[in-house]
């Protein structure tokens, strides 16, 4: 007997239909053989789901079993096909009689006693069982919560395989899994941590409110305990919040790494990524024989955190060049080629030399001009050229840190964030989610004019300093923020001037 049913792979973070077939043949030599592609971890399934039938309640085919997993030139890993190849197997060899596979797909990992274990890329299974025109899946409790935010998309949750064998036969009458956005919001949607914590730091905060303003990269330079991570850990508490499509497309990313924690629907807060200096080419930007995204893209809508910058891998450093330019990255394999999202905010820390108190006014620094150039000569000139706003973070005086009075808060920031993205918003109005950090060089000619005293300290400062013709962009884009945060539709030479302080590598002088 032949059963058909309808399930997904998870390739990157997208996921495929398959189709799962299962034809039994009485009087043959008992054996089950899986075909279509499957990797070892699927492979080795069908003694797990034997297993798991058994253990509840229903017998194994004693019969030859052929197992397809339809199409046969998609890679398929994994165990989320376990329920379905049980239910086939069930439906094949007359245990289980239904007419809801053709409307309900499924996905779902067995354990030896037939209870179902959450799996990896749930989300994305049910949002393409959406666009494949079923009424509804079946997914793993443990899963419930991020497949039930799809709209238009009934979700049954079933905690065992006889759970899944009632509803699929009828005998279980079985509501769909409810989602609440407001619900959602009120346990998920708050930061714990607030910018009235970092004291003193005004200049600093003000960078950090030009980056967010206009989602522009940012390096920090300061000794040791003056409040670099502070500062950047807070950076999510003054961006605008999630839109329901960005948090949609972070969460998939999530969901296929399984990195969603217990109960979680959608992520509600921006990403905010710290990977250690150590980590791998890999681990950074995606990779591996089936390809995963790395860290840039678990920031994606978010943050990426890089602390002590010059001791990360300079190799790892520079795959980031194409990722901060184009919002993306592709990873080809000869299964082939994956593309995953990776809009974010970089934000980087070093300090200012090797020993890190140079310029501390409390510490003695004791490094020569050559070893202060080979420190900084770590990260290159072209990833230092991406990078909008330098900043130097110099250490909190302890008036500062004693003073009760607290410093500017995330609210007031977030507010000047706010109003500066909805001039930007007015001003592209074609493509309202583009920001002044992303200005393509046609824009910048058009929303980037200069008047006379403005464009000649453009020239001094590109002949003094010797900016690149990307650092000249980047300036101009900071600058057309600046003036976003005053209400000014003219970028003034007051405007230029702080863009131009905010190139603190390019300055000569500072080695």
């Amino acid at each position: 007997m032949l059963a058909k049913l309808f399930t997904y792979s998870l390739f990157g973070i997208d996921a495929k239909p398959v189709e799962v077939e299962v034809d039994i043949s009485p009087g043959a030599v008992p054996k089950t053989i899986l075909v279509g592609l499957a990797e070892a971890a699927v492979r080795e399934s069908t003694h797990r789901i034997e297993r798991a039938m058994v253990n509840s309640g229903y017998h194994r085919p004693i019969d030859r079993v052929v197992i397809n997993l339809s199409p046969a030139d998609l890679p398929k890993e994994a165990a989320s096909f376990d329920l379905p190849i049980a239910l086939g197997m069930l439906t094949a060899s007359s245990q289980l009689e239904s007419d809801r596979f053709d409307e309900f797909a499924a996905v779902g990992e067995l354990a030896l006693d037939g209870t179902l274990r959450p799996i990896k890329g749930a989300l994305s299974m049910a949002l393409a069982a959406r666009d494949q025109g079923k009424t509804g899946i079946v997914v793993p409790v443990a899963n419930a919560e991020e497949t039930a935010v799809v709209e238009g998309l009934q979700v049954f949750a079933v905690d065992s395989l006889a759970e899944a064998v009632g509803f699929y036969s009828g005998q279980l009458d079985m509501t769909p899994v409810d989602f609440s956005w407001d619900r959602a919001m009120t346990e998920q949607g708050t930061y714990p941590v607030d910018y009235s914590d970092v004291k003193g730091q005004e200049q600093a905060k003000r960078a950090v409110t030009v980056a967010a303003a206009g989602s522009h990269h940012l390096l920090m330079i300061g000794s040791p305990g003056s409040g670099k991570t502070l500062l950047a850990s807070r950076l999510g508490t003054i961006l605008p919040s999630l839109s329901s499509d960005e948090s949609l497309s972070t969460t998939r990313i999530y969901s296929a790494v399984g990195r969603l924690d217990d109960g979680q629907s959608l992520v509600l807060l921006r990403p905010f990524r710290s990977p250690h200096h150590t980590i791998s080419e890999a681990g950074l930007v995606g990779g591996g024989s089936t390809p995963a995204p790395g860290e840039i893209s678990l920031a994606h809508n978010g943050v990426l955190f890089l602390d002590e910058l010059p001791e990360f891998n300079r190799r790892t450093l520079e795959v980031m060049r194409q990722p901060l330019e184009e919002n993306c990255v592709t990873i080809s394999r000869a299964i082939g080629s994956v593309t995953f999202p990776a809009r974010l905010m970089l934000v980087a820390a070093m300090n200012p030399c090797p020993c890190g108190y140079r310029g501390d006014p409390k510490r003695n620094c004791n490094c020569n001009p050559i070893q202060i150039e080979r420190y900084v000569s770590k990260i290159s000139g072209p990833l230092i050229d991406r990078i909008d706003i330098h900043i130097e973070v110099p250490p909190v005086p302890f008036r500062e840190l004693t003073n009760a009075k607290e410093g500017t808060d995330s609210a007031t920031m977030r507010d000047r964030v706010l109003a500066a993205r909805d001039r930007q918003a007015h001003r592209f109005q074609q493509d309202r989610d583009q920001l002044n950090g992303k200005m393509a060089p046609r824009q910048i000619r058009t929303f980037c004019k200069l008047d006379t005293e403005a464009e000649n300290l453009l020239k001094t400062a590109m002949e003094t300093m010797g900016l690149s013709a990307r650092a000249h962009d980047k300036i101009l884009r900071v600058s057309r923020t600046i003036a976003d945060l005053d209400e000014s539709d003219q970028i003034t030479a007051v405007h230029l001037s702080e863009a131009i302080n905010y190139r603190t590598l390019d300055r000569s002088g500072w080695v």
